[in-house]
C-alpha cells in the first residue's frame, strides 16, 4: 500500500463527516455535510430526507463530489480527500442487505437504522455513493510530494 492510499484510508477512517456536494438546479453547488459510514473505501453511506435540497439534487444529477478532511488540524498540517462519485437513493428491494452493510461498524456513533426506519412512511431514506476516483491535499511542504505549494494528486485504489 502507497503513502497516498494509506493516507486515504486514515482520513476516511478519521473523520465522521464528509461535506456531500451536488448540483442546484440553476448549476451552482450545493454543499452539505453528512455523517458518513465505509464499505471497504468504495463506497459511501448516509441517512437523509429525500425531500432535503441534496437529495433531491442527486435525484436529478447522481454525480457527485465529496470531500473529507479534519478541520481541527493546524494550517499546514491538513490532510483531505477529495472523491468523485455516483451516487443514489437505496431502493426498498436492496435496504435489508445494504443497511447490514452500511452500518456494520458504529463504533463512530452511527446509529444502525433498519430497513423499516428507511422506508415505507419513514421520513429518512439511506444513500449509497459509489466512488470513481481518489485525491489527495498534499500540503506544499509534504516530505516527499510537496511542491512549496499546496496541490491535489490522484490516487489509484
Amino acid at each position: 500500500m502507497s503513502d497516498l492510499t494509506a493516507m486515504v484510508r486514515s482520513v476516511i477512517d478519521g473523520n465522521r463527516y464528509m461535506t456531500l456536494g451536488t448540483v442546484e438546479p440553476d448549476g451552482l453547488p450545493r454543499l452539505t455535510p453528512v455523517y458518513f459510514t465505509h464499505d471497504d473505501y468504495r463506497s459511501l453511506y448516509w441517512v437523509s430526507e429525500p425531500g432535503s435540497q441534496h437529495s433531491q439534487n442527486l435525484e436529478r444529477q447522481p454525480r457527485i463530489s465529496i470531500v473529507i478532511f479534519d478541520s481541527q488540524r493546524r494550517p499546514g498540517d491538513g490532510e483531505a480527500v477529495y472523491l468523485s462519485a455516483n451516487a443514489r437513493q437505496i431502493a426498498d428491494d436492496d435496504l435489508a442487505d445494504q443497511c447490514e452493510i452500511a452500518f456494520r461498524d458504529t463504533s463512530g456513533g452511527a446509529e444502525p437504522f433498519v430497513p423499516e426506519e428507511l422506508s415505507g412512511e419513514a421520513e429518512l431514506r439511506l444513500y449509497r455513493a459509489d466512488i470513481t476516483s481518489f485525491a489527495v491535499h498534499i500540503r506544499g511542504g509534504h516530505p516527499e510530494y510537496g511542491t512549496g505549494i499546496d496541490k491535489r494528486m490522484s490516487v489509484v485504489m
